[in-house]
C-alpha cells in the first residue's frame, strides 16, 4: 500500500514509517497540511493516517477539503485528542476510522489492512486464488497447508496486483505502491518482483500486457 501519513511530531513519525515500511508499504510523512496538500496532488494513495493538530492547522481542513473533490482515499485519524466530540466531528467529516494515541503500531498496520481491502471491494480477510490460500489479514500465502514466504516487497506487489485483479497496472503504478518518495527506485525493480513471484507463485499467475503492465487474471 502507499501510506501517506500527516503528523508534526518527528519521532511519531519515524516510528511509523519505518514499522510500516518493514511491512512493505511505502510511506510518505507530510509535517503539516500543505505537505500533505502537495503530495496529494501528486500521488495516488491507498489510505491516509491524519493527526488533527497541526502546525498550519487542523487536519479536519484538509479531511473536508479531499472529500469535497471526490477523493474516497481511506482516512484513519490519529491524534492525542479523547473527546467524543472530536471523534464525531472526526467521522462526520468523512474518516473511515479513528485510533488514540499513544496506539499500537500493529494495530495501526492492521487497520490500513482492513480498510485497503474494502476500498478494493474485496474485505474479506481470506480469499482462495487458484490453489493459494491468501490470508490478507496477515499478509501470507499457503499451497496445500505449507506457506509460500515471500518478502516485504514481494508481497506489496503481489497485493497490489491482487487488489486490482482482472486490471492492467502498469510499472509506474506498481513502482508508486512499492516506493516512498525518499526511496531509491531501480529502473527494473518491478520486473524483479514479478519474477520472483512467478517463481515461487507459479509462472502463469502474472501475465505481462506488452507495453501496458501487469495483471493478475
Amino acid at each position: 500500500m502507499r501510506v501517506l501519513m500527516v503528523e508534526d511530531e518527528a519521532d511519531i513519525a519515524d516510528a511509523v514509517v519505518r514499522f510500516l515500511g518493514a511491512e512493505g508499504h511505502a510511506v510518505d510523512h507530510a509535517p503539516d497540511l500543505a505537505a500533505a496538500e502537495a503530495a496529494m496532488d501528486v500521488a495516488e494513495y491507498d489510505a491516509v493516517l491524519l493527526d488533527l493538530a497541526l502546525p498550519d492547522g487542523s487536519g479536519l481542513s484538509l479531511l473536508r477539503d479531499q472529500r469535497r473533490r471526490g477523493n474516497r482515499v481511506p482516512v484513519i485519524i490519529a491524534t492525542a485528542r479523547t473527546q467524543i466530540s472530536d471523534r464525531i466531528a472526526g467521522l462526520d467529516a468523512g474518516a473511515d476510522d479513528y485510533v488514540v494515541k499513544p496506539y499500537d503500531l500493529a494495530e495501526v498496520a492492521a487497520r490500513l489492512r482492513a480498510h485497503g481491502r474494502r476500498a478494493s471491494g474485496d474485505p474479506a480477510s481470506e480469499s482462495w486464488l487458484g490453489t493459494l490460500r491468501v490470508d490478507r489479514a496477515g499478509a501470507r500465502l499457503f499451497r496445500d497447508e505449507s506457506e509460500i514466504r515471500l518478502t516485504s516487497r514481494e508481497w506489496a506487489l503481489f497485493d497490489a496486483l491482487l487488489s486490482a485483479r482482472g486490471r492492467v497496472l502498469s510499472k509506474q503504478v506498481l513502482e508508486e505502491r512499492l516506493y516512498a518518495f525518499d526511496d531509491a527506485i531501480e529502473g527494473n525493480a518491478v520486473e524483479v518482483y514479478v519474477s520472483r513471484l512467478r517463481a515461487k507463485l507459479g509462472a502463469t499467475m502474472i501475465e505481462t500486457r506488452r507495453g501496458l503492465g501487469y495483471l493478475i487474471p
